[in-house]
């Protein structure tokens, strides 16, 4: 198996660590502002890269929103959907940027609206990993 390293990785870790924010989200704690957007998907699903930590989301946002759709479709997070179904780019709702639409294991498809579907009793139930 090869493994690569994603740049800053580690820093970004500690950092997210030392903040002690229960809703941090995986793309707040991954540091990709000097890196492409197709640099950072190839690394994360070429390197079969796993989760360092979990903790569950306290308050809801636009991400732990994203991964609610991932966990109903049954992935952890978009990293892992990519790596599964060997895809680039999910489909996103322009508007609200939201995930529009997702393939489960079995070749099943979820679609999604563009509002909120993660209601406030459900947030706790979100998994938000940390890499």
């Amino acid at each position: 198996m090869v493994t690569q390293e994603v740049p800053h990785l580690s820093r970004c870790l500690e950092e997210a660590h030392s903040l002690d924010e229960f809703s941090t989200s995986y793309k707040e704690v991954l540091n990709t502002s000097n890196m492409k957007k197709s640099e950072v998907s190839g690394v994360m699903a070429k390197a079969d890269i796993k989760p360092k930590s979990i903790h569950h989301a306290k308050k809801w946002s636009d991400d732990v929103e994203n991964l609610y759709r991932f966990q109903q479709a049954g992935y952890r997070d978009e990293f892992e959907y990519k790596q599964v179904k060997q895809v680039d780019v999910v489909e996103c709702w322009p508007e609200t940027g939201f995930v529009k639409k997702l393939q489960r294991r079995d070749n099943t498809f979820y679609y999604y609206d563009k509002q909120r579907e993660c209601e406030d009793e459900e947030v706790h139930k979100v998994k938000v990993y940390v890499y």
